[in-house]
């Protein structure tokens, strides 16, 4: 039995790894059906844009692309709404009428406005424009942005990490209501949850206030942990390499530990007691900057930056069978990227667990030092 899970295990990261390599060589952009080859990332200058374009967020979901007899690329997938607020109010419309065009020439014309998709952008052109104009650096000249409100990719990987973590933790919770030993799934959630309440949010917020923050404690781990291995499935998914997700989630540890902290936690951070009074207000300064700032800062960086980073090596080792295919042949270079590949994913899925782990504990070790009873200095 054992033998066998583990099989079923390899033969399922094997399949991620060849999946993603196959969408990686569809490409997703049809400005690159301009390009003789149909479309394919098969150079180094469409591998780098390639892999800029996998780790932002998205209008629309690609599944996968492909080169049809016309030499013209078709892309399989569906739209998603765009919901934009504009100087003429809400303007709704489905992704699907920028027809995957990210160079700003395809233009959606809806209640008298016209829009264009810049650098997976959405701005609203000046009024009388026909089209769009670049200055030097490329960057439009007669368009502005507008309030973008769409259901993007990164949006759509939230509310189905929400749903299957709600439908989870009901089906547990109801099990521990009526005494019944967890089963199913609920059995695989229970030992997570009795691990992040006895060694994580008990010893960082102590016995008397654990329970107060458990709730979230537990969402934010689950939650960046599922986001983490979704990214790691070939769906294109980027949740948390996305610094918005990310600040969103520091903020709400903020906004916690700064309203739950105690008389004693403000006092010790802004009139130090057992310190000269001169050196007082400067150490309020430099606590308020640690509380507000590089706390909240060192937790969306830290999450941001590895999960970015890590989609971008796990995409530029799939790249080497394409940069590499011409000094190492065909198979060479697809052997040695298949390989490299897998086991960066197996790291990847490591780091998924202990990303979630450092931003939970480090939240619990926040809220524990805001609420912890300090004793009066003599």
């Amino acid at each position: 039995m054992k033998i066998a899970q583990k099989t079923i295990k390899f033969l399922t990261i094997a399949a991620i790894a060849l999946f993603t390599a196959t969408s990686f060589a569809s490409g997703t952009d049809k400005k690159h059906d301009k390009q003789n080859d149909g479309g394919r990332v098969n150079t180094k200058e469409k591998v780098d844009a390639y892999i800029k374009h996998h780790v932002k967020d998205s209008h629309d979901f690609s599944l996968y692309s492909y080169t049809g007899d016309d030499g013209e690329r078709h892309h399989k997938g569906f739209p998603l709404p765009v919901i934009l607020w504009t100087s003429e109010g809400l303007v709704t419309f489905m992704s699907s009428e920028f027809h995957h065009n990210d160079d700003g020439h395809v233009i959606v014309e809806k209640k008298g406005l016209k829009f264009v998709k810049v650098h997976s952008k959405i701005l609203e052109l000046d009024e009388g424009a026909a089209s769009v104009s670049f200055d030097e650096t490329h960057h439009p000249i007669n368009a502005h942005k507008v309030l973008d409100f769409s259901i993007t990719k990164s949006v759509v990987g939230v509310l189905l990490i929400g749903l299957l973590m709600f439908l989870g933790f009901v089906r547990l919770a109801k099990q521990y209501k009526t005494k019944q030993i967890p089963t199913g799934f609920a059995r695989v959630l229970e030992p997570l949850v009795l691990y992040v309440r006895d060694e994580i949010a008990r010893p960082n917020i102590g016995n008397k206030h654990y329970r107060r923050f458990t709730g979230y404690l537990l969402t934010v781990f689950f939650f960046i942990w599922a986001s983490n291995l979704l990214g790691l499935m070939p769906f294109g998914f980027n949740i948390t390499g996305q610094i918005a997700i990310t600040a969103a989630l520091a903020i709400f540890t903020l906004v916690i530990y700064s309203f739950s902290g105690n008389k004693g936690y403000w006092m010790h951070m802004l009139w130090m007691p057992g310190v000269p009074v001169l050196i007082r207000p400067v150490l309020a300064i430099i606590e308020l900057a640690g509380a507000l700032l590089i706390k909240p800062f060192s937790l969306l960086v830290r999450l941001f930056a590895n999960i970015t980073a890590g989609h971008i090596v796990v995409m530029s080792l799939i790249a080497i069978m394409f940069t590499l295919k011409e000094t190492m042949g065909v198979a060479g270079a697809t052997f040695l990227s298949v390989v490299l590949s897998f086991l960066i994913i197996l790291i990847e899925i490591l780091v998924a667990f202990l990303q979630a782990y450092i931003f939970t504990m480090l939240s619990a070790l926040f809220i524990g030092m805001a609420v912890e009873e300090h004793e009066e200095a003599h």
